[in-house]
């Protein structure tokens, strides 16, 4: 089996959990996510499954909308409602102090990760480190948050909702701790729902409980959706065979104009019609090299 399932991931349950459970109803061994939802979190979470695995790298590198509800006042270790409260505190904040706050993290910020978290710190899991009681220094990185839009205000329980459209590698949790520290009162992450990631919707995706062993192969995506976006090569037989085997394609063997290709530009390989893999400009050597292939060629 081989493609793409976009999933609705429920709360309560890791994706690595989501991924076993794919992996038994499709009985196909090489399955996994991009884009790690934490247990509380639901929504957009898509597996691949097969030798589409393959490209997960390239799903890891889109944009991602979430819908948030963030908790003012409670301040938490994972900075999320499901760590140990660490401080309380009063709240007394306007709407305008908030759409004002949120305003403020527009645009590239540093951000530092959830000390709860799956980054890796000299080879170990963060969140492996802070459950042993390890105080860990976690460097910044650079994000981009494009939106940051007020669609619930303040509740009575100090809750209000935002939707965040962000780039890869942007944690929410960590947004919603700093929203809190800027607003003077600290917050948590109360609730959180992916609904797109790259060009994939929640609209798309199939609730996990739905999927069963006779009906999972009715919701694969081919695997060439993940790189729709990417500009195709047609490609001859024999040079069909060469890639497939790992070899390179001449830019002046291939019968399409190269003078605006830039250097590491990816395209997707196809021959009649069908989809080989993936391949990369390389301007040096005036060549498209070969970065994955998805499916052999046959003679």
């Amino acid at each position: 089996m081989i493609g793409l399932l976009l999933l609705d991931k429920p709360a309560g349950m890791t994706s690595f959990s989501a991924v076993n459970r794919v992996k038994r109803k499709s009985k196909e061994k090489r399955v996994g996510h991009t884009g790690t939802l934490d247990p509380m979190a639901t929504g957009v979470l898509p597996v691949l499954l097969g030798r589409a695995t393959a490209l997960s790298s390239l799903l890891l590198e889109g944009d991602k909308r979430y819908i948030a509800e963030i908790k003012l006042g409670t301040v938490t270790d994972t900075d999320d409602i499901t760590g140990t409260v660490l401080k309380e505190a009063k709240v007394n904040i306007t709407s305008e102090q908030l759409k004002a706050v949120l305003n403020g993290f527009l645009g590239v910020i540093d951000q530092v990760p959830p000390a709860y978290s799956a980054i890796k710190k000299d080879g170990v899991r963060l969140y492996k480190l802070a459950r042993e009681g390890k105080n860990t220094e976690i460097s910044s990185r650079k994000v981009e948050i494009f939106e940051a839009n007020l669609i619930e205000d303040l509740s009575g329980e100090n809750i209000f909702k935002v939707e965040f459209f962000v780039s890869k590698g942007t944690y929410i949790r960590s947004l919603a701790r700093d929203l809190g520290e800027a607003l003077g009162c600290g917050a948590a992450l109360y609730s959180l729902r992916r609904i797109k990631t790259s060009q994939f919707c929640i609209e798309d995706c199939v609730p996990l409980d739905d999927l069963t062993e006779d009906n999972i192969g009715q919701y694969l995506l081919s695997e060439e959706t993940v790189v729709s976006h990417l500009r195709a090569v047609n490609i001859t037989q024999k040079q069909a065979t060469r890639f497939c085997n790992g070899g390179q394609l001449s830019f002046e063997r291939l019968n399409i104009p190269t003078d605006d290709f830039f250097d590491g530009e990816l395209f997707r390989i196809k021959h009649n019609g069908v989809f080989l893999g993936v391949g990369f400009a390389d301007i040096k050597r005036q060549q498209v090299a070969v970065k994955c292939v998805i499916r052999n060629y046959e003679l």
